[in-house]
């Protein structure tokens, strides 16, 4: 069979029985993509369909060979030449890893290729986040009474109280926000649904919020909770440049200034305030706590550094 049209149909496979995220979808169909032409280049051919009619003319074509583990060596070689960082490398593999194993289930593999391709050691990375005392003054000061002005504080509040994800918050409707149990009402990725409290500072300034929406556009315009200067729904982009246009340049907010440094410092702060790792995996909407425990090593960097500006032992010449 075509590898091209088995890739179309793997990736259909993720979007209707996996359910993942669009971006994950393109993510992975990007990989195979690249992969594919990695193939084309070490067969001195210009397309898939050429590659393929070759090798069925000589017979011997076979997704094995394709996806042999000496191909996927040579294909991440290749990726960290052109500059790729050694988590995107992974990534990739994982991709293909994915990939080979629908294939073992499907019956056109034996084994899974990608499982036995050793992976480039990554750095040690932590996730950067802001501190609570610039956060604390800036969701304390007064809410603007122009709505745009408003909508832009409250989503860089909103990110800040729940720890949700660009995505959601560009997805968010009226019928998520849940005002009589204050909660909020999410999918997230894989379809997977939680409920986020709506703590009592950021209770007030929603009720404030939604009066000026109504004020802004009445009644009938569209179901999302947040809209764009002329009603309309958010997109993915709108989050982060209403983030950047909130924070950038203020004090305490220096480096990157992005959404998901505001979900950062969500999950820090919770977990350096007491909270159970457990909770803030389900309240961030993660699949496992692996993806939680990255949170544990700030806490840990933050206690070192309390460590040595009080303990007496731990002082210079202590």
């Amino acid at each position: 069979m075509n590898p091209n049209l088995l890739a179309d149909t793997y990736i259909q496979y993720l979007k209707v029985q996996k359910r993942y995220s669009v971006r994950t979808q393109e993510l992975y169909a990007d990989v195979l993509q690249r992969y594919y032409l990695y193939i084309y280049d070490a067969e001195d051919v210009s397309t898939l369909d050429e590659f393929v009619a070759k090798e069925v003319a000589n017979g011997d074509f076979s997704l094995p060979e394709l996806l042999a583990p000496g191909n996927i060596r040579g294909y991440l070689a290749k990726c960290m030449e052109d500059g790729l960082q050694a988590r995107t490398v992974n990534l990739h593999l994982s991709a293909l890893s994915g990939y080979c194993r629908w294939l073992l289930l499907r019956g056109e593999l034996e084994n899974n290729p990608a499982r036995i391709v050793a992976r480039p050691k990554e750095k040690s990375r932590l996730p950067h986040f802001y501190g609570a005392e610039p956060l604390n003054e800036y969701c304390a000061a007064e809410m603007p009474q122009e709505y745009a002005a408003m909508r832009d504080r409250l989503i860089v509040i909103l990110i800040y109280a729940t720890g949700m994800r660009r995505q959601e918050v560009a997805d968010l409707t009226l019928d998520m926000v849940d005002l009589g149990r204050k909660v909020f009402k999410i999918t997230g990725k894989g379809d997977k649904d939680r409920e986020i409290p709506i703590i009592p500072a950021l209770y007030e300034k929603i009720l404030v919020y939604l009066q000026k929406r109504t004020e802004q556009f009445g009644v009938d315009i569209n179901n999302s909770f947040f809209l764009t200067d002329k009603g309309a729904h958010l997109y993915l982009n709108f989050v982060n440049k209403a983030v950047r246009k909130e924070l950038a340049g203020l004090k305490g907010f220096e480096g990157k200034v992005s959404p998901h440094v505001l979900r950062h410092s969500f999950a820090t702060h919770l977990l350096n305030g007491g909270a159970e790792l457990n909770s803030i995996k389900e309240v961030l909407g993660h699949s496992s706590l692996a993806a939680t425990q990255v949170y544990t090593h700030n806490s840990f960097e933050q206690l070192k550094k309390i460590y040595v500006t009080a303990h007496p032992r731990a002082k210079k010449g202590g």
